[in-house]
């Protein structure tokens, strides 16, 4: 195609706009994609992102009588919604089990119907993949934790270069980061999930996944991986630091209570053999945050800290905040130290990737610069400060800062006039998780029944009437899920208290982000005043 001929930009679709238009999922696309020769090639784009130009596949979709009609793939994900409500995961692990020849005892008949179905007409594999898709776009899902971006999985990918030998992930998921180095040659896989559901499905390949909590019960631990990557999840308050306090993993220093982020990062480099590497997603804050700069120290003083990179914001399904990647490296020899850690700045980058490092987006910084009172890794700051000056850097920080402030007004939810008193009907949860209603064995509970909504039952756990009763004579606190009395009331009423307990879940958080942006500011702007570098007064640029 000529530069004359070529469709102008607002022709052009990706693969998630024409299943949109067909009413099917992305892995419905990419099928047509293998399996009709005439399906119209891509005109723009990537490899990872093409593009094709709308009149072509218009014209496709109605010579293949495509769209109009709901599709078979979206009629089994309707279908298992209806049994399963919002544990999806729970459906799809049922589902991969019934096509790998497991019995489909635990299934509807109708969603059984459909799979065989639809494998019949592609694969089982493949049907098994467009749910999983379908659970990873999913917006809002019960599980989010237990799944890694696409966009997040090709990073990390990327800058783990070509690997060999066991590659181990103790917070797997349902495999989403683990299962993409699927098919690399000279390569074991091996995880750790403490969900169940999700272990069933991440089990779906070759990779050995044990059940259970890493940081309490690590599954693995004599194992030690040439390569160990991460998506761990974040803000656990409760990781089991009491019963871990002389634990010999956290060789760097005693994770605080609040920073399990830095008890993640210590449990893979742990994991890690000798001239192995670990890579693990981190959030932006944990590169600066005060409690954690004793650990941050002691990494870079020992040289095991090689590399932070910086992604930008967009990489995670759940929120538009930046995080980075730590690199770690365990040393061949005893007392063989890097110089310097690189630090790559990519946060103005498209998140789809390309990755590829530009000069100008890359500072090595000697560890010494690092080791001052502050002990601060986040990458945008050396960047800039090697090749700006100390107004960029404060300006950035401002302007985050401002823009969370002006996100959170729209964080609270807008609550109306109450009853006055919920004290009518009420169930302990250790009645509904005797009943098979709720699990509880991860410690919240978790709705197993189109009846009950998980975060409404876990909103009314957090009430102070249920505080109260886990509180002893003596003050102290003991988190007793069991016992919680929860209001009975009509599912509907149920998922609009879930939708407003989220909400204040995600404003509760959002402080606790703005406090580090808080400080952040301040310390920008009191450096810049008193060293010279910002003055009073409104800025040029």
């Amino acid at each position: 195609m000529n530069a004359d001929s070529r469709p102008a930009a607002d022709t052009l679709v990706p693969a998630t706009e024409i299943a949109r238009l067909a009413g099917v999922t992305r892995a419905a696309v990419s099928n047509w994609r293998k399996r009709y020769p005439d399906f119209p090639a891509p005109v723009g784009g990537g490899p990872r992102n093409a593009l094709f130009a709308l009149p072509e596949v218009r014209a496709w979709l109605d010579r293949h009588h495509r769209g109009g009609d709901v599709s078979v793939e979206v009629q089994l994900w309707q279908a298992l919604r209806g049994v399963y409500g919002d544990d999806m995961m729970r459906g799809i692990a049922d589902v991969t089990e019934m096509l790998s020849g497991g019995a489909a005892n635990r299934l509807d008949a109708r969603v059984v119907a459909i799979a065989k179905d639809l494998a019949g007409e592609s694969s089982p594999t493949e049907v098994v993949e467009a749910l999983v898709e379908g659970f990873v776009d999913s917006a809002g899902r019960v599980g989010a934790d237990q799944v890694t971006s696409p966009r997040l999985v090709r990073a990390v990918r990327h800058f783990a270069g070509t690997p060999s030998g066991t590659i181990f992930d103790p917070a797997c998921g349902i495999g989403s980061l683990l299962l993409s180095f699927e098919g690399t040659p000279d390569v074991t896989l091996a995880g750790q999930e403490m969900d169940a559901s999700a272990v069933r499905l991440a089990g779906r390949s070759g990779a050995t996944i044990k059940e259970g909590d890493s940081l309490r019960e690590d599954g693995w631990p004599d194992l030690r991986a040439e390569l160990v990557v991460c998506d761990p999840p974040v803000n656990m308050p409760d990781w089991g630091r009491d019963d871990l306090l002389l634990d010999a993993r956290w060789e760097f220093g005693v994770p605080p209570r609040a920073e399990s982020e830095l008890t993640w990062l210590q449990h893979c480099y742990a994991h890690v053999a000798p001239g192995g590497q670990a890579i693990v997603v981190m959030p932006a804050s944990a590169a600066y945050r005060k409690a954690g700069r004793r650990i941050r120290a002691e990494l870079v003083r020992r040289g095991i800290l090689t590399q932070v990179i910086g992604l930008p914001p967009g990489m995670v399904a759940s929120h538009a905040q930046p995080v980075h990647l730590w690199l770690l490296a365990r040393p061949v020899a005893t007392g063989a130290v890097g110089s310097s850690v690189r630090m790559v700045d990519l946060t103005a980058y498209d998140p789809e990737g390309p990755f590829d490092l530009h000069p100008k987006q890359v500072v090595d910084v000697p560890l010494i610069e690092l080791l001052d009172e502050a002990v601060d890794l986040t990458p945008a700051y050396h960047v800039a400060t090697s090749r700006s000056d100390h107004l960029v850097e404060y300006l950035s920080a401002r302007e985050a800062l401002l823009r969370r402030l002006d996100e959170m007004r729209d964080l609270l939810p807008s609550l109306g006039s109450g009853p006055g008193s919920l004290e009518g009907a009420a169930v302990r949860i250790a009645d509904l998780a005797r009943a098979g209603l709720v699990d509880i064995s991860t410690g919240v509970a978790v709705s197993t029944s189109d009846q009950l909504d998980t975060d409404y039952l876990n909103g009314f756990a957090r009430s102070t009437a249920n505080t109260r009763r886990s509180t002893s004579g003596s003050g102290g606190f003991r988190t007793d899920l069991r016992s919680s009395r929860i209001p009975q009331m009509g599912i509907e009423d149920q998922r609009r208290y879930g939708e407003a307990f989220r909400t204040i879940d995600a404003f509760e958080q959002a402080t606790v982000d703005l406090t580090t942006l808080i400080e952040r500011a301040v310390t920008l702007a009191r450096e810049g005043l008193t060293g010279g570098a910002l003055r009073p007064g409104e800025s040029s640029e």
